[in-house]
């Protein structure tokens, strides 16, 4: 460097480089230095300051709680909470008073521990709007920030004239009061009407009955597992207990949330609903080409059809309209579906409702397309045949209806569904399991998982528990996978291709039964 001159541009970079290199070596040492005063080895703590450092993580899910008179109660230990089920709803109030009122029996985290410990209580004495002195009280908080944050918040609510009702009223609430409220003002508007009448069927015949006259914030775990019980006593299947279940859960949580209760009761249960109901098997291409040539010019053709070749839903088949179908390009749209709940002996449909999903376009393919013909000749046929009798004829558009053109009711065949297949000598499924039966077979066919949930109208996640596949499909969305309808025929065509050339012969057999009245031919 010595021969290099000063003033030239290669000194004053390596001039400049060092400078850098320097100063970043300054600052390195003197944060070094900060970081030595600040800090401590782990090896040179004590055993009291290494475990004021440890914290262990506590999930709901880990145990099991109780409560009685606004006391709660946390049993870690499953075989302890399991036998503390079985005590009568009396000896498990005396026993949640004896530990949580024990103030020797809890240690700061309101964990039962054996040892001297403490919990707090929240008293406040108030003046009722008609002059009344009252007194709140609340009992058991573990810590002292839980129960002073509590204090703070009854107070301002108490202070308020127009707090107290609410509270008080809200402290009288029971369970039937709430889950009827609820229903209504919650699921009514949020949820699909099928739905909605489920969970209101649900709450009045599986869950008010039993637990409806217990006040809300005094609903424990053990009441609502006895509740199961109950319904499983009284000859019901363990599937209707847990429907009532996931119904109490969902209004539970909610009420959580409004800290109507602190704790979700039906989250804590000891009760376990094993698979007693098992879902039939899908029907194999050989049984679906049996089944469709057994109904073949009957009422059943079409929704056999619908169902069991494109897996539509059964609203989405009696809802159907000629007016979505185009039979020159080969296509038709499911953007619609009958109605919930239509009225017997209704005619004339004024406006159908939105399907389930969002709406789909889907190809007619080669084995499909004459029984689309064949049903609109039918239908024609029909119109021409009510003119010359002087009988109405009820145009509703409809690609499957009754033989006036009115609409058929839902009810009617999902019921007479399993009768006709009684009478056919078929194995029983449900009219969905035609779905499940579509959705099996086109994915076994291709594996093309995506495309089949664009068929049937599925998100990723129902057509995944639709296939019995456990993955997260919610990670692959439309945006990076886009299904052309050329594709969706593609699966459409080996589904039906193979149902086509299937050997019906080779369909499961069933024993020849004695002439009944034929489901097809029953009124619809």
């Amino acid at each position: 460097m010595a021969n290099i001159p000063r003033q030239s541009v290669p000194y004053r970079f390596d001039a400049f480089c060092k400078k850098v290199l320097r100063n970043e070596a300054v600052d390195y040492l003197l944060q070094m230095r900060q970081q030595y005063q600040r800090e401590m080895s782990f090896s040179d703590l004590s055993y009291s300051e290494l475990q004021s450092l440890c914290y262990t993580e506590e999930y709901p899910s880990d145990s099991f709680t109780f409560t009685a008179h606004g006391c709660e109660l946390r049993i870690d230990n499953e075989q302890v909470a399991e036998v503390f089920v079985e005590l009568s709803p009396t000896e498990q109030s005396i026993l949640i008073l004896r530990f949580v009122m024990d103030k020797n029996k809890r240690d700061s985290n309101g964990v039962l521990t054996g040892r001297p410990g403490t919990v707090y209580d929240v008293n406040i004495k108030y003046t009722a709007p008609n002059g009344e002195k009252k007194t709140y009280s609340k009992k058991g908080f573990p810590t002292k920030k839980e129960a002073t944050q509590h204090e703070a918040e009854m107070k301002a609510k108490l202070h308020n004239p127009g707090q107290i009702a609410s509270i008080a009223s809200q402290r009288k609430q029971t369970v039937a009061s709430y889950l009827n409220e609820w229903v209504e003002s919650y699921a009514r508007v949020n949820l699909r009407p099928s739905t909605y009448d489920g969970y209101k069927k649900t709450i009045a015949n599986y869950i008010n009955p039993y637990i409806g006259g217990v006040a809300l914030n005094q609903l424990t775990p053990a009441m609502v597992d006895k509740m199961f019980q109950q319904i499983i006593d009284k000859g019901l299947k363990p599937s209707t207990a847990a429907g009532a279940k996931r119904v109490l859960s969902v209004a539970l949580s909610h009420a959580r949330k409004y800290r109507y209760i602190e704790t979700n009761a039906a989250k804590d249960t000891l009760t376990k609903f094993g698979k007693s109901d098992k879902t039939p098997d899908p029907y194999t291409p050989e049984q679906v080409k049996a089944l469709m040539q057994r109904v073949e010019g009957t009422v059943w053709e079409m929704p056999v059809i619908l169902g069991g070749l494109y897996g539509m839903r059964r609203s989405e088949i009696l809802g159907l309209r000629w007016r979505n179908v185009d039979l020159e390009n080969n296509t038709f749209d499911v953007s619609e579906q009958l109605p919930f709940k239509v009225p017997p002996k209704t005619k004339v449909i004024e406006e159908m409702a939105p399907p389930k999903s969002n709406g789909r376009k889907l190809p007619i393919t080669e084995l499909a397309r004459p029984f689309f013909l064949k049903q609109f000749a039918m239908q024609e046929a029909q119109r021409e045949q009510a003119e010359k009798d002087g009988k109405p004829y009820y145009d509703n558009d409809l690609v499957v209806a009754k033989p006036d053109g009115s609409p058929i009711s839902a009810s009617w065949v999902s019921s007479q569904f399993g009768k006709l297949l009684e009478d056919l000598n078929m194995p029983h499924i449900r009219f969905h399991d035609l779905r499940h039966t579509a959705a099996t077979n086109m994915h076994q066919l291709t594996g093309d998982f995506y495309t089949v949930g664009e068929v049937l109208g599925h998100t990723l996640a129902g057509i995944g528990v639709s296939l019995g596949l456990s993955m997260n499909f919610e990670a692959v969305t439309a945006r990076y996978v886009d299904v052309r309808l050329e594709r969706k025929k593609e699966v459409l065509d080996a589904y039906h291709g193979t149902v086509k050339q299937a050997d019906p012969a080779k369909a499961e057999k069933a024993e020849p039964k004695k002439a009944k009245k034929k489901s097809s031919d029953l009124e619809l």
